[in-house]
Protein backbone atom coordinates (compact mmCIF):
# COMPACT_ATOMS: atom_id res chain seq x y z
CA UNK A 1 0.00 0.00 0.00
CA UNK A 2 1.03 3.39 -0.98
CA UNK A 3 1.44 5.27 2.45
CA UNK A 4 1.92 8.80 0.64
CA UNK A 5 -1.13 8.87 -1.78
CA UNK A 6 -3.56 8.85 1.32
CA UNK A 7 -1.55 9.97 4.32
CA UNK A 8 1.00 12.51 4.31
CA UNK A 9 -0.20 13.89 1.04
CA UNK A 10 -3.18 15.62 3.05
CA UNK A 11 -0.56 18.76 4.16
CA UNK A 12 0.23 18.81 0.22
CA UNK A 13 -3.04 18.69 -0.29
CA UNK A 14 -3.74 21.68 2.20
CA UNK A 15 -1.03 23.54 0.13
CA UNK A 16 -1.69 22.99 -3.05
CA UNK A 17 -5.86 23.06 -3.47
CA UNK A 18 -6.99 25.71 -5.40
CA UNK A 19 -10.51 27.49 -4.25
CA UNK A 20 -13.84 25.20 -4.64
CA UNK A 21 -14.68 28.37 -7.04
CA UNK A 22 -13.20 27.25 -10.45
CA UNK A 23 -14.13 30.41 -11.71
CA UNK A 24 -11.81 31.94 -9.35
CA UNK A 25 -8.33 29.97 -9.58
CA UNK A 26 -6.40 30.89 -6.69
CA UNK A 27 -3.20 32.41 -7.41
CA UNK A 28 -0.76 29.94 -6.87
CA UNK A 29 1.94 33.21 -5.87
CA UNK A 30 5.61 33.85 -5.40
CA UNK A 31 6.13 31.09 -2.85
CA UNK A 32 4.23 28.50 -4.13
CA UNK A 33 6.49 28.71 -7.67
CA UNK A 34 9.74 29.22 -5.91
CA UNK A 35 9.18 26.70 -3.86
CA UNK A 36 7.76 23.23 -6.10
CA UNK A 37 9.66 21.45 -8.59
CA UNK A 38 13.19 22.39 -6.95
CA UNK A 39 13.76 18.47 -6.89
CA UNK A 40 12.41 15.09 -6.96
CA UNK A 41 10.63 15.24 -3.35
CA UNK A 42 8.18 18.57 -4.43
CA UNK A 43 7.18 16.77 -7.75
CA UNK A 44 5.60 13.96 -5.59
CA UNK A 45 4.74 16.46 -3.51
CA UNK A 46 2.68 18.47 -5.85
CA UNK A 47 0.73 15.36 -7.42
CA UNK A 48 0.43 13.30 -4.33
CA UNK A 49 -2.78 14.81 -3.48
CA UNK A 50 -4.91 14.34 -6.40
CA UNK A 51 -4.34 11.23 -5.89
CA UNK A 52 -5.43 11.71 -2.05
CA UNK A 53 -8.47 13.91 -3.12
CA UNK A 54 -10.32 11.02 -5.64
CA UNK A 55 -11.07 8.90 -2.07
CA UNK A 56 -10.89 11.37 0.51
CA UNK A 57 -13.80 11.59 2.82
CA UNK A 58 -17.10 11.53 0.68
CA UNK A 59 -15.93 13.70 -2.37
CA UNK A 60 -15.71 11.88 -5.49
CA UNK A 61 -14.85 8.08 -5.10
CA UNK A 62 -15.93 8.27 -1.71
CA UNK A 63 -19.39 8.10 -2.54
CA UNK A 64 -20.66 11.54 -4.08
CA UNK A 65 -20.56 10.31 -7.80
CA UNK A 66 -22.30 6.85 -6.46
CA UNK A 67 -25.49 8.79 -5.65
CA UNK A 68 -26.11 10.16 -9.36
CA UNK A 69 -26.95 6.08 -10.39
CA UNK A 70 -30.04 6.64 -8.56
CA UNK A 71 -31.56 8.15 -11.99
CA UNK A 72 -30.71 4.30 -13.59
CA UNK A 73 -32.49 1.12 -11.83
CA UNK A 74 -30.18 -0.93 -10.34
CA UNK A 75 -29.18 0.78 -6.86
CA UNK A 76 -31.68 3.11 -4.88
CA UNK A 77 -31.04 4.82 -1.41
CA UNK A 78 -31.07 2.74 1.48
CA UNK A 79 -31.75 5.80 3.68
CA UNK A 80 -34.02 9.08 2.15
CA UNK A 81 -31.63 12.04 0.95
CA UNK A 82 -32.63 15.60 0.76
CA UNK A 83 -31.59 15.72 -2.97
CA UNK A 84 -34.39 13.47 -4.68
CA UNK A 85 -33.78 15.39 -8.23
CA UNK A 86 -30.78 13.60 -8.90
CA UNK A 87 -32.70 10.74 -9.52
CA UNK A 88 -36.12 12.05 -10.93
CA UNK A 89 -33.72 14.15 -13.56
CA UNK A 90 -35.24 17.39 -11.92
CA UNK A 91 -31.86 18.55 -12.07
CA UNK A 92 -30.79 21.89 -10.44
CA UNK A 93 -27.38 21.53 -10.47
CA UNK A 94 -26.92 22.43 -6.93
CA UNK A 95 -27.60 18.95 -5.58
CA UNK A 96 -24.47 19.45 -3.11
CA UNK A 97 -23.67 15.37 -2.63
CA UNK A 98 -24.14 14.27 -5.95
CA UNK A 99 -23.69 17.06 -7.88
CA UNK A 100 -22.17 20.42 -7.14
CA UNK A 101 -19.45 19.43 -4.90
CA UNK A 102 -17.75 16.89 -7.44
CA UNK A 103 -17.80 19.43 -9.85
CA UNK A 104 -16.04 21.55 -7.96
CA UNK A 105 -13.60 19.36 -6.57
CA UNK A 106 -13.00 17.97 -10.77
CA UNK A 107 -12.42 21.43 -11.43
CA UNK A 108 -10.13 22.36 -8.62
CA UNK A 109 -7.98 19.04 -8.99
CA UNK A 110 -7.92 19.96 -12.65
CA UNK A 111 -6.05 23.24 -11.96
CA UNK A 112 -3.80 21.70 -10.04
CA UNK A 113 -2.76 19.52 -12.98
CA UNK A 114 -2.74 22.30 -15.13
CA UNK A 115 -0.27 24.26 -12.85
CA UNK A 116 1.94 21.41 -12.32
CA UNK A 117 1.88 20.75 -15.98
CA UNK A 118 2.77 24.75 -16.67
CA UNK A 119 5.59 24.42 -13.80
CA UNK A 120 7.36 21.32 -15.30
CA UNK A 121 6.78 21.89 -19.29
CA UNK A 122 8.36 25.34 -18.49
CA UNK A 123 11.28 23.74 -16.21
CA UNK A 124 11.42 21.26 -19.27
CA UNK A 125 12.06 24.26 -22.17
CA UNK A 126 14.88 25.32 -19.71
CA UNK A 127 16.81 22.10 -19.06
CA UNK A 128 16.42 18.26 -18.45
CA UNK A 129 13.76 16.83 -16.38
CA UNK A 130 14.97 14.27 -13.82
CA UNK A 131 13.20 10.90 -14.47
CA UNK A 132 11.08 11.42 -11.78
CA UNK A 133 9.65 14.92 -12.86
CA UNK A 134 8.86 13.31 -15.96
CA UNK A 135 6.58 10.96 -14.17
CA UNK A 136 5.15 13.42 -12.20
CA UNK A 137 4.55 15.43 -15.65
CA UNK A 138 3.13 12.43 -17.51
CA UNK A 139 1.12 11.84 -13.98
CA UNK A 140 -0.39 15.11 -14.31
CA UNK A 141 -1.59 14.95 -18.10
CA UNK A 142 -3.44 11.75 -17.07
CA UNK A 143 -5.31 13.62 -13.95
CA UNK A 144 -6.16 16.47 -16.05
CA UNK A 145 -7.62 14.59 -18.93
CA UNK A 146 -9.70 12.02 -16.52
CA UNK A 147 -11.20 15.32 -14.64
CA UNK A 148 -11.83 16.76 -17.90
CA UNK A 149 -13.40 13.31 -19.48
CA UNK A 150 -15.91 13.30 -16.29
CA UNK A 151 -16.97 17.34 -16.35
CA UNK A 152 -16.88 16.90 -20.44
CA UNK A 153 -18.84 14.10 -20.62
CA UNK A 154 -21.65 15.14 -18.00
CA UNK A 155 -22.07 18.55 -18.68
CA UNK A 156 -21.26 19.31 -22.58
CA UNK A 157 -22.72 18.65 -25.77
CA UNK A 158 -22.27 18.76 -29.47
CA UNK A 159 -23.88 22.46 -29.03
CA UNK A 160 -21.42 23.95 -26.42
CA UNK A 161 -18.48 22.63 -24.57
CA UNK A 162 -17.30 22.90 -21.25
CA UNK A 163 -14.79 25.38 -20.23
CA UNK A 164 -10.82 24.38 -20.01
CA UNK A 165 -7.95 25.76 -20.96
CA UNK A 166 -4.45 24.39 -20.94
CA UNK A 167 -1.89 26.32 -18.50
CA UNK A 168 0.87 25.74 -20.42
CA UNK A 169 0.08 26.87 -23.64
CA UNK A 170 1.86 30.15 -25.02
CA UNK A 171 5.08 28.96 -22.76
CA UNK A 172 7.67 30.39 -22.26
CA UNK A 173 6.39 34.00 -23.53
CA UNK A 174 3.35 33.91 -20.75
CA UNK A 175 2.18 31.94 -18.39
CA UNK A 176 -1.49 31.02 -17.51
CA UNK A 177 -3.09 34.48 -15.62
CA UNK A 178 -5.58 32.76 -13.64
CA UNK A 179 -8.37 34.10 -16.08
CA UNK A 180 -11.74 32.18 -16.51
CA UNK A 181 -11.06 29.47 -18.66
CA UNK A 182 -12.33 29.60 -22.04
CA UNK A 183 -16.01 27.54 -22.65
CA UNK A 184 -15.52 25.38 -25.71
CA UNK A 185 -17.51 25.83 -28.53
CA UNK A 186 -18.46 21.53 -28.57
CA UNK A 187 -17.74 19.14 -26.24
CA UNK A 188 -15.94 17.55 -29.56
CA UNK A 189 -12.87 19.74 -28.40
CA UNK A 190 -12.97 18.91 -25.17
CA UNK A 191 -12.34 15.21 -26.06
CA UNK A 192 -9.48 16.30 -28.18
CA UNK A 193 -8.05 17.92 -25.69
CA UNK A 194 -8.64 15.04 -23.18
CA UNK A 195 -6.90 12.99 -25.89
CA UNK A 196 -4.11 14.17 -26.43
CA UNK A 197 -3.51 14.53 -22.63
CA UNK A 198 -3.89 10.88 -22.33
CA UNK A 199 -1.18 10.30 -25.28
CA UNK A 200 0.97 12.69 -23.30
CA UNK A 201 0.81 10.87 -20.25
CA UNK A 202 1.38 7.34 -22.37
CA UNK A 203 4.45 8.78 -23.59
CA UNK A 204 5.82 9.76 -20.54
CA UNK A 205 4.33 7.79 -17.61
CA UNK A 206 6.25 4.38 -16.96
CA UNK A 207 4.80 0.83 -17.48
CA UNK A 208 2.79 -0.66 -14.63
CA UNK A 209 5.62 -2.77 -13.98
CA UNK A 210 8.22 -0.58 -13.93
CA UNK A 211 6.98 0.66 -10.44
CA UNK A 212 8.49 -0.43 -7.15
CA UNK A 213 6.07 -2.07 -4.29
CA UNK A 214 5.59 1.59 -2.48
CA UNK A 215 4.63 3.19 -5.92
CA UNK A 216 1.24 0.73 -7.51
CA UNK A 217 -1.40 2.23 -7.52
CA UNK A 218 0.34 5.33 -9.63
CA UNK A 219 -1.48 6.34 -13.02
CA UNK A 220 0.35 4.12 -15.53
CA UNK A 221 0.89 3.53 -19.48
CA UNK A 222 -1.71 1.12 -19.42
CA UNK A 223 -4.17 3.17 -17.54
CA UNK A 224 -3.57 6.00 -19.88
CA UNK A 225 -4.77 3.99 -22.82
CA UNK A 226 -7.55 2.86 -20.97
CA UNK A 227 -9.21 6.44 -20.05
CA UNK A 228 -8.23 7.00 -24.00
CA UNK A 229 -10.70 4.72 -25.25
CA UNK A 230 -13.18 5.25 -22.76
CA UNK A 231 -13.19 8.83 -24.14
CA UNK A 232 -13.10 7.97 -27.52
CA UNK A 233 -16.04 5.77 -26.83
CA UNK A 234 -17.80 8.76 -25.48
CA UNK A 235 -16.71 10.97 -28.19
CA UNK A 236 -18.34 8.74 -30.65
CA UNK A 237 -21.14 9.73 -29.75
CA UNK A 238 -20.96 12.81 -31.38
CA UNK A 239 -18.48 11.54 -34.13
CA UNK A 240 -19.92 7.86 -34.53
CA UNK A 241 -15.95 7.71 -36.66
CA UNK A 242 -14.33 7.27 -33.62
CA UNK A 243 -15.39 3.97 -32.70
CA UNK A 244 -12.71 2.48 -35.41
CA UNK A 245 -9.92 4.08 -32.65
CA UNK A 246 -11.47 2.28 -29.87
CA UNK A 247 -10.22 -0.91 -31.50
CA UNK A 248 -6.55 -0.90 -31.65
CA UNK A 249 -6.61 0.92 -27.70
CA UNK A 250 -8.21 -2.15 -26.40
CA UNK A 251 -5.88 -4.35 -29.04
CA UNK A 252 -2.58 -2.33 -27.52
CA UNK A 253 -3.41 -2.94 -23.85
CA UNK A 254 -3.15 -6.59 -24.54
CA UNK A 255 -0.45 -6.84 -27.03
CA UNK A 256 1.86 -4.36 -25.67
CA UNK A 257 0.75 -3.61 -22.30
CA UNK A 258 -0.21 -7.39 -21.35
CA UNK A 259 -3.34 -6.53 -20.24
CA UNK A 260 -6.25 -9.37 -19.80
CA UNK A 261 -9.02 -11.27 -17.50
CA UNK A 262 -8.25 -12.10 -13.84
CA UNK A 263 -8.40 -16.02 -14.20
CA UNK A 264 -11.83 -15.86 -11.43
CA UNK A 265 -13.88 -12.65 -10.68
CA UNK A 266 -13.02 -13.21 -7.06
CA UNK A 267 -9.49 -12.23 -7.38
CA UNK A 268 -11.27 -9.21 -8.73
CA UNK A 269 -12.29 -7.88 -5.20
CA UNK A 270 -9.91 -10.07 -2.92
CA UNK A 271 -8.63 -8.51 0.35
CA UNK A 272 -5.47 -10.56 -0.08
CA UNK A 273 -2.54 -7.88 -1.46
CA UNK A 274 -1.36 -10.40 -3.76
CA UNK A 275 -4.37 -10.38 -5.74
CA UNK A 276 -4.05 -6.48 -6.10
CA UNK A 277 -2.44 -6.26 -9.04
CA UNK A 278 -3.72 -8.74 -11.70
CA UNK A 279 -3.64 -8.49 -15.38
CA UNK A 280 -7.34 -6.70 -15.42
CA UNK A 281 -6.10 -4.24 -13.12
CA UNK A 282 -5.92 -0.75 -15.13
CA UNK A 283 -6.25 1.85 -12.43
CA UNK A 284 -8.00 1.77 -9.01
CA UNK A 285 -7.54 3.65 -5.48
CA UNK A 286 -5.33 0.82 -3.70
CA UNK A 287 -7.17 1.12 -0.17
CA UNK A 288 -6.63 -0.07 3.29
CA UNK A 289 -8.35 -0.71 6.87
CA UNK A 290 -6.51 -0.86 9.83
CA UNK A 291 -6.33 1.79 12.48
CA UNK A 292 -4.52 4.89 9.94
CA UNK A 293 -6.22 2.82 6.61
CA UNK A 294 -7.21 5.13 3.59
CA UNK A 295 -9.13 4.85 0.41
CA UNK A 296 -12.24 4.45 -0.38
CA UNK A 297 -14.93 4.68 2.25
CA UNK A 298 -18.05 3.13 -0.08
CA UNK A 299 -16.99 -0.25 0.63
CA UNK A 300 -18.61 0.56 4.35
CA UNK A 301 -21.45 3.01 3.38
CA UNK A 302 -22.42 -0.04 1.36
CA UNK A 303 -23.19 -2.33 4.15
CA UNK A 304 -26.81 -2.87 6.31
CA UNK A 305 -27.17 -0.15 8.30
CA UNK A 306 -24.98 -1.02 11.69
CA UNK A 307 -23.72 -3.79 10.57
CA UNK A 308 -25.93 -6.99 12.35
CA UNK A 309 -23.88 -4.53 15.58
CA UNK A 310 -20.92 -5.53 14.66
CA UNK A 311 -19.13 -2.62 12.62
CA UNK A 312 -20.91 1.22 11.51
CA UNK A 313 -22.19 0.11 8.33
CA UNK A 314 -24.29 2.82 6.88
CA UNK A 315 -27.09 1.26 4.64
CA UNK A 316 -26.71 4.01 1.86
CA UNK A 317 -27.00 2.19 -1.08
CA UNK A 318 -28.84 -1.22 -1.87
CA UNK A 319 -29.22 -3.36 -5.37
CA UNK A 320 -32.87 -3.82 -6.90
CA UNK A 321 -34.93 -6.56 -8.23
CA UNK A 322 -34.20 -4.89 -11.63
CA UNK A 323 -30.34 -6.06 -11.77
CA UNK A 324 -31.14 -9.21 -9.38
CA UNK A 325 -33.20 -9.72 -12.37
CA UNK A 326 -30.64 -8.89 -14.75
CA UNK A 327 -28.34 -11.34 -12.82
CA UNK A 328 -30.55 -14.16 -13.00
CA UNK A 329 -31.12 -14.18 -16.98
CA UNK A 330 -27.50 -15.49 -16.87
CA UNK A 331 -29.31 -18.48 -13.94
CA UNK A 332 -29.08 -18.52 -10.41
CA UNK A 333 -25.86 -19.87 -8.71
CA UNK A 334 -26.27 -23.12 -6.81
CA UNK A 335 -25.56 -23.06 -3.39
CA UNK A 336 -24.09 -26.83 -2.71
CA UNK A 337 -25.22 -27.77 0.55
CA UNK A 338 -23.26 -30.93 1.51
CA UNK A 339 -19.50 -27.90 1.88
CA UNK A 340 -21.00 -26.24 4.47
CA UNK A 341 -20.03 -26.35 7.69
CA UNK A 342 -20.35 -23.85 10.52
CA UNK A 343 -17.29 -24.80 12.40
CA UNK A 344 -14.74 -23.51 9.85
CA UNK A 345 -14.56 -19.75 8.30
CA UNK A 346 -15.69 -20.96 5.03
CA UNK A 347 -18.34 -20.80 3.14
CA UNK A 348 -18.56 -23.51 0.92
CA UNK A 349 -19.06 -23.90 -2.58
CA UNK A 350 -21.56 -22.26 -5.10
CA UNK A 351 -21.66 -23.28 -8.73
CA UNK A 352 -22.36 -20.70 -11.90
CA UNK A 353 -22.43 -17.33 -12.38
CA UNK A 354 -20.06 -16.59 -9.66
CA UNK A 355 -20.21 -12.75 -11.04
CA UNK A 356 -23.92 -12.93 -9.44
CA UNK A 357 -22.56 -14.40 -6.26
CA UNK A 358 -19.81 -11.85 -5.60
CA UNK A 359 -21.76 -9.06 -6.57
CA UNK A 360 -25.45 -9.11 -4.86
CA UNK A 361 -26.74 -10.86 -1.64
CA UNK A 362 -30.81 -11.53 -1.51
CA UNK A 363 -32.50 -13.20 1.33
CA UNK A 364 -31.12 -16.11 2.88
CA UNK A 365 -27.98 -16.27 0.79
CA UNK A 366 -24.82 -17.15 3.20
CA UNK A 367 -22.10 -15.05 3.75
CA UNK A 368 -18.94 -14.16 6.26
CA UNK A 369 -19.37 -11.71 8.57
CA UNK A 370 -16.81 -10.87 11.17
CA UNK A 371 -15.74 -14.58 11.42
CA UNK A 372 -19.87 -15.63 11.93
CA UNK A 373 -21.57 -17.05 9.00
CA UNK A 374 -24.80 -15.33 8.17
CA UNK A 375 -27.81 -15.44 5.86
CA UNK A 376 -28.57 -11.75 4.56
CA UNK A 377 -31.51 -10.35 6.28
CA UNK A 378 -33.08 -6.76 5.05
CA UNK A 379 -33.18 -3.41 7.82
CA UNK A 380 -36.01 -0.97 8.53
CA UNK A 381 -34.49 1.96 6.62
CA UNK A 382 -35.83 1.89 3.23
CA UNK A 383 -35.23 -1.62 2.61
CA UNK A 384 -34.72 -3.19 -0.98
CA UNK A 385 -34.02 -6.71 -0.13
CA UNK A 386 -30.62 -7.17 -1.31
CA UNK A 387 -27.17 -5.85 -0.69
CA UNK A 388 -24.06 -5.16 -2.73
CA UNK A 389 -21.64 -8.07 -2.07
CA UNK A 390 -18.73 -7.26 -4.33
CA UNK A 391 -16.62 -5.54 -1.54
CA UNK A 392 -17.48 -7.39 1.43
CA UNK A 393 -14.36 -9.81 1.39
CA UNK A 394 -12.45 -7.69 3.61
CA UNK A 395 -15.53 -7.98 6.39
CA UNK A 396 -15.13 -11.89 6.69
CA UNK A 397 -12.46 -12.49 9.16
CA UNK A 398 -13.07 -12.58 12.86
CA UNK A 399 -10.64 -10.00 13.58
CA UNK A 400 -11.00 -8.19 10.75
CA UNK A 401 -10.57 -4.31 12.45
CA UNK A 402 -7.59 -6.05 14.42
CA UNK A 403 -5.99 -7.66 11.47
CA UNK A 404 -6.18 -4.66 9.30
CA UNK A 405 -8.49 -5.83 7.04
CA UNK A 406 -10.88 -2.70 8.13
CA UNK A 407 -10.86 0.38 9.53
CA UNK A 408 -10.97 0.77 13.11
CA UNK A 409 -13.02 4.05 12.43
CA UNK A 410 -16.43 3.05 11.94
CA UNK A 411 -16.99 6.43 10.63
CA UNK A 412 -14.57 6.23 8.25
CA UNK A 413 -14.70 2.56 6.84
CA UNK A 414 -12.18 2.02 4.13
CA UNK A 415 -11.30 -1.73 3.75
CA UNK A 416 -8.37 -3.61 1.93
CA UNK A 417 -9.58 -4.05 -0.94
CA UNK A 418 -8.02 -2.63 -5.16
CA UNK A 419 -11.16 -0.74 -6.10
CA UNK A 420 -11.32 -0.68 -9.49
CA UNK A 421 -12.17 1.98 -11.42
CA UNK A 422 -11.32 0.65 -14.39
CA UNK A 423 -10.49 -2.82 -15.29
CA UNK A 424 -9.64 -4.55 -18.87
CA UNK A 425 -13.25 -6.32 -18.63
CA UNK A 426 -14.15 -2.65 -19.30
CA UNK A 427 -12.18 -2.90 -22.50
CA UNK A 428 -13.46 -5.61 -23.95
CA UNK A 429 -17.41 -4.58 -23.30
CA UNK A 430 -15.99 -1.30 -25.68
CA UNK A 431 -14.52 -3.16 -28.14
CA UNK A 432 -17.46 -5.19 -28.48
CA UNK A 433 -19.75 -2.19 -28.67
CA UNK A 434 -17.32 -0.92 -31.37
CA UNK A 435 -17.00 -3.59 -33.26
CA UNK A 436 -21.39 -3.85 -33.31
CA UNK A 437 -21.77 -0.27 -33.81
CA UNK A 438 -19.23 -1.30 -37.14
CA UNK A 439 -20.70 -4.50 -37.91
CA UNK A 440 -18.67 -6.86 -36.47
CA UNK A 441 -21.12 -8.87 -34.39
CA UNK A 442 -18.60 -11.76 -34.64
CA UNK A 443 -15.46 -10.13 -33.33
CA UNK A 444 -18.03 -8.90 -30.68
CA UNK A 445 -18.98 -11.93 -29.62
CA UNK A 446 -15.64 -13.28 -28.84
CA UNK A 447 -15.51 -10.56 -26.06
CA UNK A 448 -18.61 -10.93 -24.59
CA UNK A 449 -17.65 -14.69 -24.47
CA UNK A 450 -14.77 -13.97 -22.42
CA UNK A 451 -16.46 -12.10 -19.70
CA UNK A 452 -18.90 -15.08 -19.70
CA UNK A 453 -16.74 -18.04 -19.55
CA UNK A 454 -14.64 -16.31 -16.68
CA UNK A 455 -17.77 -16.27 -14.66
CA UNK A 456 -19.21 -19.60 -15.88
CA UNK A 457 -22.13 -18.79 -17.99
CA UNK A 458 -22.40 -20.21 -21.30
CA UNK A 459 -21.73 -18.86 -24.34
CA UNK A 460 -24.09 -16.57 -26.10
CA UNK A 461 -26.04 -18.96 -28.66
CA UNK A 462 -25.42 -16.89 -31.91
CA UNK A 463 -23.44 -13.57 -33.04
CA UNK A 464 -24.00 -10.95 -30.28
CA UNK A 465 -26.68 -8.49 -30.68
CA UNK A 466 -26.69 -4.67 -28.86
CA UNK A 467 -28.89 -6.46 -26.49
CA UNK A 468 -26.34 -9.04 -25.82
CA UNK A 469 -23.81 -5.61 -25.29
CA UNK A 470 -26.37 -3.92 -22.97
CA UNK A 471 -27.24 -6.93 -20.67
CA UNK A 472 -23.21 -8.04 -20.28
CA UNK A 473 -21.90 -4.43 -19.98
CA UNK A 474 -25.13 -4.17 -17.02
CA UNK A 475 -24.06 -6.80 -14.67
CA UNK A 476 -20.33 -7.68 -15.50
CA UNK A 477 -19.40 -3.95 -14.30
CA UNK A 478 -22.84 -3.74 -11.60
CA UNK A 479 -21.88 -1.01 -8.34
CA UNK A 480 -19.03 -0.13 -10.06
CA UNK A 481 -18.08 3.57 -10.52
CA UNK A 482 -18.05 2.83 -14.60
CA UNK A 483 -21.24 5.12 -14.82
CA UNK A 484 -24.27 2.56 -15.96
CA UNK A 485 -26.33 6.09 -15.77
CA UNK A 486 -24.00 7.66 -18.62
CA UNK A 487 -23.86 4.82 -20.59
CA UNK A 488 -27.74 4.67 -20.66
CA UNK A 489 -27.75 8.46 -21.45
CA UNK A 490 -25.93 8.11 -24.55
CA UNK A 491 -27.28 4.79 -25.59
CA UNK A 492 -30.63 7.05 -25.33
CA UNK A 493 -28.98 9.75 -27.29
CA UNK A 494 -27.14 7.78 -30.07
CA UNK A 495 -28.74 6.91 -33.47
CA UNK A 496 -29.04 2.61 -32.73
CA UNK A 497 -32.71 2.04 -31.92
CA UNK A 498 -32.08 -1.49 -29.78
CA UNK A 499 -29.68 0.31 -27.69
CA UNK A 500 -32.13 3.40 -27.66
CA UNK A 501 -35.01 1.26 -26.55
CA UNK A 502 -33.19 -0.63 -23.61
CA UNK A 503 -32.01 2.49 -22.24
CA UNK A 504 -35.98 4.21 -22.50
CA UNK A 505 -37.54 1.40 -20.82
CA UNK A 506 -34.66 1.49 -17.85
CA UNK A 507 -34.47 5.55 -17.66
CA UNK A 508 -38.16 5.96 -17.56
CA UNK A 509 -38.59 2.51 -15.10
CA UNK A 510 -38.89 3.90 -11.35
CA UNK A 511 -36.85 0.82 -9.46
CA UNK A 512 -38.45 -1.98 -8.02
CA UNK A 513 -37.80 -3.71 -4.69
CA UNK A 514 -38.97 -6.40 -2.30
CA UNK A 515 -40.82 -5.58 0.60
CA UNK A 516 -40.96 -8.20 3.28
CA UNK A 517 -43.34 -9.31 5.41
CA UNK A 518 -41.13 -10.15 8.38
CA UNK A 519 -37.56 -8.45 7.03
CA UNK A 520 -35.57 -10.67 10.07
CA UNK A 521 -36.97 -13.92 8.72
CA UNK A 522 -35.47 -15.34 5.67
CA UNK A 523 -38.73 -17.38 3.91
CA UNK A 524 -41.01 -14.72 4.58
CA UNK A 525 -43.70 -13.70 2.49
CA UNK A 526 -42.42 -10.77 0.09
CA UNK A 527 -44.12 -8.58 -3.10
CA UNK A 528 -42.30 -6.44 -5.83
CA UNK A 529 -43.37 -3.15 -5.56
CA UNK A 530 -41.72 0.46 -6.91
CA UNK A 531 -39.42 2.21 -4.38
CA UNK A 532 -40.72 4.20 -1.87
CA UNK A 533 -38.73 7.03 -2.42
CA UNK A 534 -38.28 9.67 -5.03
CA UNK A 535 -41.41 8.34 -6.67
CA UNK A 536 -42.03 11.61 -9.15
CA UNK A 537 -39.88 10.81 -11.91
CA UNK A 538 -40.13 12.63 -14.97
CA UNK A 539 -40.50 11.04 -18.26
CA UNK A 540 -36.68 10.98 -19.32
CA UNK A 541 -36.02 13.13 -22.48
CA UNK A 542 -32.30 13.60 -24.04
CA UNK A 543 -32.42 17.33 -22.39
CA UNK A 544 -31.39 15.44 -19.44
CA UNK A 545 -28.13 14.22 -20.82
CA UNK A 546 -25.99 16.48 -19.36
CA UNK A 547 -26.29 18.11 -15.50
CA UNK A 548 -27.04 21.63 -15.02
CA UNK A 549 -24.10 24.08 -14.08
CA UNK A 550 -24.09 24.92 -10.41
CA UNK A 551 -26.04 28.42 -10.45
CA UNK A 552 -23.75 30.07 -7.88
CA UNK A 553 -20.72 29.29 -10.76
CA UNK A 554 -22.70 30.68 -13.29
CA UNK A 555 -23.74 34.25 -11.14
CA UNK A 556 -19.77 34.43 -10.76
CA UNK A 557 -18.53 33.62 -14.12
CA UNK A 558 -20.25 36.84 -14.83
CA UNK A 559 -21.92 35.52 -18.26
CA UNK A 560 -18.64 34.16 -18.87
CA UNK A 561 -20.06 30.29 -18.20
CA UNK A 562 -23.35 29.45 -20.31
CA UNK A 563 -26.20 26.73 -19.32
CA UNK A 564 -27.31 24.51 -21.88
CA UNK A 565 -30.37 26.02 -23.56
CA UNK A 566 -32.35 23.41 -22.08
CA UNK A 567 -31.62 24.55 -18.54
CA UNK A 568 -32.56 27.74 -19.11
CA UNK A 569 -36.26 27.01 -20.08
Amino acid sequence: MNKYIFGSALVAAMALTSCSDFLDVQPEGSTMSTTYFTNDQRAIDAIDPIYYELSNGDRMFGRDLFYQQAGACDIVWGRTRSFNTVATFKYTGDEGDPLKRPFENHYSQMANANFIIMKLTAKQMAGALTPVETRTLGEAHFFRGFLHLYIASHYGTDKLGVPFVQWEAGLPEKEYDNSIPKQQETVMKNYEYIVYDFDKAEQLLPKFEEYGVSDRGRAHKAAAVGYKAKTLAYWALWAPEKWKEVIPCVDKLESEYGRGLADTFDELFSSDFKNFWNREYLFSIPSTGGTNGGGVEITGVMLRNKGWGYYNGWGYFKPTEDIYQEFAKDGIPEWDWSTYDLSVPTLGVWKGNTRMRRSILSYGDPFLFMGNHWGYSGESDLPSGFMIHKYMDAFKYADAVGQGYVNANGNYPTTRINFPLMRMAEMYLFRAEANLMLGNAAAATKDLNKLRRRSEIADLPGNATFADLYHERRVELAFEYTDHLFDLKRWHKSNQPELKALAAKELNKRPDVREYEDINNFESPYKVVPYRDYADKLPYSDDFLTFPYPSQQVINSGGALKQLPCWTK
